[in-house]
């Protein structure tokens, strides 16, 4: 007989398929597989809380169930790890590469990082994608990209429309404290400010265009009756004429 409790302990639960590790998909690989397993869980095995602590076997054996589940072939290669912790290193070294080499590649990205700028025809979301990407990319190679970083890199790297609320954020923010999304979301909305203030210019530029047609078309009936006006004069001038002769 099943148990209010243990219909709800099946309503919590939730199927999680791993990842599949590619040649150039490690660093969104390793991510999916840190929050599936933080969501079982099992993720101590990887990264302890207590280093001193010792991981069960049972969590374990879990996590390296799943590191295998999440590559593609030749899972023997790893069996000479005993532990979750060893096989998920190897990976990481594996695909990273060398010290030096990861090293050097952190240095290319951060070289990208530092020269993206934000174009006029593109979103404040596409400058966000970029630079969360330059940074995951980053951490992933060991690292530490500062929230703060960021926050400045993005307060430089926006177009000059956005000057005046970016000085406003420098000025009165706490940049120490404030996350990249807080940022965004100023910006969103002073980007919608500037969106509506263009609206309204457009509205009263159509409308003065609209006056100055109406404008032309009154002046040109003026004109026109003037024309006639004179006509008529004319020709009452030379009615007059023919009839004292």
């Amino acid at each position: 007989m099943t148990t209010p409790e243990t219909n709800r302990s099946k309503e919590n639960t939730v199927s999680l398929s791993y990842p599949m590790l590619t040649k150039v998909n490690y660093t969104a690989w390793s991510l999916k597989m840190k929050v599936f397993m933080q969501a079982h869980g099992v993720w101590e095995a990887i990264e302890p809380k207590d280093p001193k602590e010792t991981v069960e076997e049972r969590t374990d054996k879990l996590v390296l169930a799943a590191i295998y589940q999440g590559i593609p072939k030749d899972p023997l290669s790893l069996a000479e790890n005993k532990s979750a912790k060893e096989a998920w290193d190897a990976i990481k070294a594996v695909c990273l590469g060398p010290d030096k080499v990861k090293k050097a590649r952190a240095q290319t990205l951060k070289g990208e990082f530092e020269s993206l700028n934000m174009k006029e025809t593109e979103q404040l979301d596409e400058l966000y994608m970029k630079l969360n990407g330059l940074v995951t990319n980053i951490r992933a190679l060991g690292e530490k990209v500062e929230e703060t970083y960021v926050v400045k890199k993005m307060l430089r790297a926006i177009p000059s429309k956005f000057l005046q609320i970016a000085s406003t954020i420098e000025q009165f923010g706490n940049l120490e404290i404030m996350s990249v999304e807080e940022v965004i979301g100023s910006l969103k909305a002073h980007e919608e400010r500037l969106r509506g203030q263009t609206e309204v210019n457009e509205r009263k530029l159509l409308l003065t265009k609209e006056e100055w047609r109406k404008r032309e078309c009154i002046e040109g009936h003026i004109l026109l009756t003037q024309k006639e006006w004179l006509n008529r004069t004319n020709r009452d001038g030379a009615r007059s004429s023919g009839e004292m002769s």
